[in-house]
């Protein structure tokens, strides 16, 4: 019964996990660290757009403007730029680890391996 309901709880946390919506980093530096997360919608995708020698920006874009006709129009005070769409979560961050197992899910995993074992 334990383990029924500890499988139960991981599922739940599981199913909450593919509910919620893209993140994306969101900045604008020349650093290329970058640590504030927003909340992208169904239609979104991640962007890292880097200026030659210059500024960076992350943020969430639609991603059907993910494409070179259209973002010197959305950023036209880069001359020349590289750019990476991407649709998993924090995709755009550049040099910062990031994890693909959500916090709730390890949490819930741990919560069912320690019902079923006490």
């Amino acid at each position: 019964m334990k383990l029924c309901l500890g499988l139960f709880l991981l599922v739940c946390c599981w199913t909450i996990h593919l509910g919620s919506g893209l993140r994306c980093y969101k900045c604008s530096d020349y650093t290329g660290r970058c640590e504030n997360v927003q909340e992208c919608t169904y239609e979104d995708a991640c962007i890292s757009v880097s200026e030659r020698g210059g500024k960076t920006v992350r943020q969430c874009i639609r991603y059907t403007d993910c494409n070179l006709s259209r973002l010197p129009l959305m950023f036209p005070y880069f001359a020349q730029f590289n750019f990476r769409c991407c649709n998993s979560n924090l995709c755009n961050s550049g040099n910062a680890v990031t994890t693909s197992m959500p916090v709730l899910s390890l949490l819930g995993t741990l919560l069912s391996l320690w019902w079923s074992w006490s």
